[in-house]
């Protein structure tokens, strides 16, 4: 009980770091959490966490490509934020 309740709260963070997941469902996820973590065994625990890091590491490299490149003058084209 008090790790459902614990992984709410968890998952309710963790919800606004995420696009397109609101608070509910982020609690709904983490009160789950608890749940398949027990029933997983250790090595689908680690390919999990495995694959996790290779989905964010990917998402980091398509979120680099996208981001303004300096010209070789140093200058850099103003953005909404800058301007």
């Amino acid at each position: 009980m008090i790790g459902k309740i614990i992984g709410a709260i968890a998952g309710t963070q963790a919800s606004k770091h995420v696009r397109g997941l609101n608070g509910t469902g982020g609690a709904l996820l983490g009160a789950a959490a608890p749940i398949l973590l027990r029933r997983l065994s250790p090595l689908t625990l680690i390919a999990a966490a495995a694959g996790a890091y290779a989905a964010k590491k990917y998402a980091d490299g398509q979120n680099a490509e996208k981001l303004p490149r300096a010209r070789p003058s140093g200058f850099v084209e103003p953005t909404r934020t800058q301007a």
